[in-house]
């Protein structure tokens, strides 16, 4: 058996694992879109490295579009196989594929423009939103925590990953002729223990391979009980004292629940200052619909709210923004006010004009609550830069940048630990460290040798390795 990297490798995007069986079949694990402007990520997203009418399976370990985001093209390149998720993941995918078709779409034509100038050829969009129905169609939902066997050979159980509705690790049991079966767990995603929303990750069961993320290696993360109380000083201090603005780029799926649902919770106690709330995000919307159709995926603290709040993503005072004009009122508004928007990176969306035109007044706040890759704006904003680029202009960072992680969605280095608890380091024969950053894959590396790993493996992207 053989695995190749084809995504996610020494980076934190574009998640593509290709698993290939002695018999000769062919599984691949996520496939993912290439997100930001990363080196050759445009020609990447438009290449296979296998041919799509090749691979047998893919199962999906969450909806997020560097995990999800290159199905639509693989169906519409030959695919005709299932695509294995969770119920929840599938509702998530059916909105945020058919987004990242909208994006798709109008960036090519953005660039076909520039390439015209050029008399360059003009592209075909990735895929379109006609391309989302026959992706979504291929999709068989699978529950947590039982075996699904998908041939005589192959057979794989989901469990909890924590990370964003619907995700899940995956563990694999390959039994080929003559040999005792084979276990490969994909962490894909992990969550953070103790958080709003969602349930805490399931240890990855016993395997003899396993793949894991690596985004927060080295690092730990603010205790989660204190963010509120945090949230609440930062909104009184912009938004009371300075009489600012809060901007909040955050991922419409996800993060953004989680920023509303603590609002909520300071509203029902009294606590929130009486600011009106905007969340600038058609998909966030979308996505909060369907989040609430899915409380399955819920936490005790959650389930519980509900039974005293059962809106626990609405309050006086929160307007969610679909019309373009409304959003582009938001930049007139004279008073304090907080804008949750999207992307959380600050690479496309709504959210780069509401940075370029608040980013230049000292008393307002960008609040960053997630991990950003370095060369995106929102990575150079954590890093403290004095200035950047929107939109071809250079503006000066004036306004106050405050980063919380406490809010992030990806395990730190202890939490990534506790997920691989259940290991015995003397038999996995290896572990294979992806979606991260060079420094927190070494990292993280280091911890794993410490605990008594003997081969812990950085993969390069097309890296191959033989499981035996």
């Amino acid at each position: 058996m053989k695995i190749t990297f084809w995504g996610a490798a020494q980076e934190v995007t574009g998640s593509m694992h290709l698993l290939e069986t002695h018999s000769g079949k062919k599984i691949l694990l996520d496939c993912g879109l290439y997100q930001g402007h990363a080196h050759g990520s445009e020609t990447i997203n438009r290449e296979w490295p296998i041919s799509p009418n090749e691979i047998d399976y893919v199962i999906l370990s969450h909806a997020h579009i560097d995990h999800s985001g290159r199905l639509p093209g693989l169906v519409k390149e030959g695919y005709s196989g299932p695509i294995f998720s969770t119920a929840a993941t599938l509702d998530l995918a059916s909105i945020m594929l058919a987004d990242s078709a909208h994006i798709q779409e109008k960036d090519t034509e953005y660039e076909n423009i520039r390439r015209a100038k050029k008399k360059l050829p003009a592209l075909d969009p990735l895929y379109t939103l006609e391309d989302i129905a026959p992706c979504i169609n291929a999709f068989i939902s699978i529950g947590y925590g039982k075996w699904f066997q998908i041939s005589s050979e192959i057979a794989f159980i989901f469990q909890d990953a924590g990370h964003l509705l619907g995700s899940v690790s995956v563990t694999l049991r390959i039994t080929e002729t003559g040999k005792p079966p084979l276990l490969i767990g994909f962490s894909g995603d992990v969550g953070r223990p103790n958080t709003p929303i969602l349930k805490d990750p399931v240890p990855l069961p016993p395997v003899d391979y396993f793949l894991c993320e690596s985004t927060y290696g080295g690092k730990k993360h603010e205790q989660g009980p204190d963010a509120d109380k945090e949230l609440l000083k930062i909104v009184t201090e912009t938004c009371v004292t300075q009489k600012g603005k809060l901007i909040i780029p955050a991922f419409s799926v996800g993060r953004t629940q989680e920023i509303i649902y603590a609002l909520d919770k300071l509203s029902n106690a009294g606590l929130l200052p009486d600011i009106p709330v905007y969340v600038d995000s058609p998909l966030a919307i979308n996505a909060t619909d369907v989040f609430q159709l899915h409380p399955e995926c819920f936490d005790t603290e959650l389930s519980r709210y509900l039974q005293k709040d059962p809106n626990p993503f609405g309050f006086n005072r929160l307007h969610y923004i679909r019309d373009v004009a409304q959003s582009k009122a938001l930049n007139e508004l004279k008073g304090p006010c907080i804008i949750i928007s999207a992307s959380g990176m600050i690479e496309a969306g709504r959210i780069k004009h509401h940075i370029r035109n608040h980013i230049t007044n000292s008393n307002n706040c960008i609040l960053i609550v997630g991990y950003c890759t370095p060369y995106t704006i929102g990575g150079k904003l954590r890093e403290g830069a004095k200035e950047i680029q929107i939109f071809g202009e250079t503006y000066p960072v004036k306004a106050k940048i405050v980063v919380m992680d406490a809010y992030s969605a990806h395990a730190d280095e202890s939490e990534l630990l506790s997920f691989l608890r259940l290991q015995n380091p003397s038999t996995v024969k290896k572990a294979f460290l992806v979606h991260g950053e060079s420094e927190s894959l070494t990292a993280f590396q280091n911890a794993l040798f410490q605990k008594g790993y003997s081969s812990v493996i950085i993969p390069e992207r097309g890296q191959s390795f033989e499981l035996i």
